[in-house]
């Protein structure tokens, strides 16, 4: 081991004995540094609460699906159909809801949703099963799927736009009402607070009596740094005002649904036997097989979980924008894998984290929003996030062969 190697573990250590994954908190690093410096270029407009706000919703949707790439990638697979079956998803919701379902009945959008979610999960379990039980490779699958749901989502209603929604499945969206208000955002701040700080607390205690090492200073370090990033947050909605008022708007009802997916999405990686599979079959297929894990039901699970995500995302979206369009999650996978990967998901499988894409969605939507406020063409834009992720790959190359 090389004098330069010592001296990186004699830094590193401190803060792997928080828990805190170092990958991550390097992209929160990176994020800080795109913020500052389009806040600095653009006049100060970056960091101002509407922009935070508008941030905020925008990134939901790549966030929602890249949770659910990360452990498609973790698997040694990947999906390049969730944009089409978001749109296709949407397009089915925006039939049901305006044109065969009555407009006026109260169970309208929540059949709508339930039946959008149930579809987005189907569709998941065919990608699934070609992928786990007839041994087609996923590239070629989801491929087949981008084109056949792309398709399908222009068939759905014949290239029609489909509008409006019903005023409370908008709410989805995060527009002018879809928000949570000052109390209310404040009162969900404290029920999150609680329950982390219960976790922690029933975390430490049982790692304590398995006899793993465990610091009660590092778990206390972790619920400061979550308290303060959570008023911030909170802070920073409610300083949105609604129009013509000075009252706030509070945090927007699409991150809330991204809340509740990253919560689960994080128990299922972290606290439970299938998240255990999913990493154990991403660092060797083979091996996972001869230990008994249901490696084919696995595969299959995941990607009905992807699906069921895409319809998540698919209803933020089609409320967001107020209507189905058949082009609607257009190249939005790109999106969701350049996230998945920036934040840590490697592409040889067996290593990602569900944090980690949230950063890496936050990073791809904070490129987006500060080379526009610059006044950035699309074509710069691309060219900046395809560059960041080609970099993010070659970090995850170089990390790999270190470890």
């Amino acid at each position: 081991m090389t004098t330069e190697t010592h001296q990186f573990d004699a830094l590193a250590k401190p803060m792997r004995d928080t828990g805190i994954n170092l990958r991550t908190l390097s992209l929160v690093g990176l994020l800080v540094f795109i913020a500052v410096t389009f806040h600095l270029f653009s006049g100060g407009l970056f960091l101002s609460a509407r922009n935070l706000y508008n941030l905020v919703v925008q990134t939901s949707v790549v966030a929602i699906l890249a949770c659910g790439m990360t452990l498609v990638i973790v698997t040694r697979n990947i999906d390049l159909s969730v944009g089409s079956v978001l749109g296709f998803v949407g397009m089915v919701i925006a039939l049901l809801q305006i044109e065969i379902f009555p407009s006026e009945a109260a169970w309208n959008w929540p059949v709508t949703v339930v039946i959008g979610l149930g579809l987005g999960a189907l569709i998941g379990a065919w990608h699934g099963f070609w992928i786990a039980y007839l041994g087609v490779p996923s590239f070629v699958v989801t491929l087949g799927g981008l084109l056949i749901f792309r398709g399908a989502a222009f068939e759905v209603a014949q290239g029609r736009t489909l509008a409006p929604f019903d005023p409370v499945y908008r709410l989805f969206g995060g527009g002018i009402d879809g928000a949570l208000g000052v109390g209310p955002s404040w009162a969900v701040f404290c029920v999150i607070i609680l329950l982390y700080g219960a976790g922690e607390v029933l975390m430490h205690r049982r790692r304590r009596r398995m006899g793993f090492e465990t610091s009660g200073k590092a778990a206390a370090l972790r619920f400061i740094a979550v308290c303060a990033v959570s008023i911030a947050f909170v802070a920073t909605m409610n300083a949105y005002h609604k129009p013509r008022s000075d009252i706030g708007r509070g945090i927007p009802i699409p991150a809330l649904v991204l809340l509740f997916v990253v919560l689960f999405m994080e128990f299922v990686a972290r606290l439970t036997t299938f998240g255990r599979y999913i990493f154990a079959i991403g660092g060797n297929m083979e091996a996972a097989r001869l230990t008994g894990i249901p490696t084919r039901r696995t595969i299959l699970a995941v990607f009905v979980v992807m699906g069921t995500l895409c319809g998540i995302a698919a209803v933020v979206t089609t409320a967001r924008l107020n209507a189905g369009t058949s082009s609607t999650g257009e190249l939005l996978e790109l999106s969701a894998i350049a996230a998945a990967v920036i934040g840590g998901a490697s592409l040889s499988g067996g290593r990602g984290t569900i944090a980690g894409a949230v950063v890496g969605a936050l990073i791809i939507q904070s490129l987006e929003s500060g080379m526009v406020l610059i006044g950035a063409s699309s074509s710069q834009r691309m060219v900046a996030i395809g560059l960041v992720l080609m970099f993010a790959v070659l970090a995850d190359r170089y990390l790999s062969k270190e470890s």
